[in-house]
């Protein structure tokens, strides 16, 4: 089994959600009393969110780009962002490790394709729904993405800063959140992609008008099958 390092903290909630998925996974998979081999860098949210807000991008590339060479010291074969837009600083982060990363947005492309999933709406922070670091990987796989009021923008970050990434579920912040989903529907959205790890917290991914896809399992279950690929491969060959 190959080692995964995890950059998390990103928020605490979100980054529990990746240990637990990934460790259900692994112990499907192998049976028994088996559990991945991890290791994990927490960072602080109030600082990552404080860099992020304030345009200072260095800086979120530095704190990362740190904690994935602590993470290679540890021995990782393989290094993870938990945060959709902690992906805007994965290519920075990438040229200067030398063992191999993950991408969210590569592993929900993958998984949309597979499920011929051609029109979808991305939700998460501004960043995440405005910029290319997520959106340029699903377009590039010809996903098409629905456009979103910016004033829905605005208000699904704010739900984001100021309530799920402080492990805050607010009942009429999921109403809004629901409602957001139907209007989606309207626009011709084949499903919805919640390009937030936290947003799986408010948004009932099994009681919505649309398919709704979860970043922070889907990018899970692709960790599971990387760091198994070895041992599977052995298996066939034996």
């Amino acid at each position: 089994m190959r080692k995964l390092g995890i950059i998390g903290g990103t928020s605490w909630s979100s980054t529990a959600l990746y240990y637990d998925h990934i460790n259900r996974g692994v112990a499907q998979r192998l049976g028994g009393l088996n559990s991945a081999l991890l290791a994990i860098e927490s960072l602080n949210l109030a600082q990552v969110a404080e860099m992020e807000l304030s345009g200072d991008w260095d800086g979120v590339a530095e704190t990362h780009i740190e904690a994935a060479k602590r993470l290679v010291k540890c021995g990782v074969d393989g290094v993870i962002i938990t945060s959709n837009t902690g992906h805007k600083v994965y290519e920075a982060v990438k040229s200067h490790i030398r063992v191999p990363m993950l991408h969210i947005g590569e592993a929900t492309a993958d998984k949309l394709v597979a499920d011929g999933r051609s029109r979808i709406a991305l939700l998460g922070t501004r960043f995440t729904m405005t910029e290319p670091h997520v959106r340029g990987r699903l377009e590039s796989r010809g996903i098409s993405l629905v456009p979103v009021d910016p004033t829905w923008i605005r208000e699904v970050d704010r739900i984001i800063f100021e309530e799920l990434a402080a492990g805050r579920v607010v009942r009429d912040s999921q109403r809004k959140l629901k409602t957001l989903v139907t209007e989606l529907s309207k626009q011709k959205a084949q499903a919805v992609v919640l390009g937030c790890t936290e947003m799986v917290l408010a948004v009932d991914v099994r009681a919505n008008v649309l398919p709704v896809y979860d970043t922070t399992a889907i990018h899970a279950r692709a960790c599971v099958e990387w760091m198994l690929a070895e041992e599977e491969e052995a298996r066939v060959a034996a």
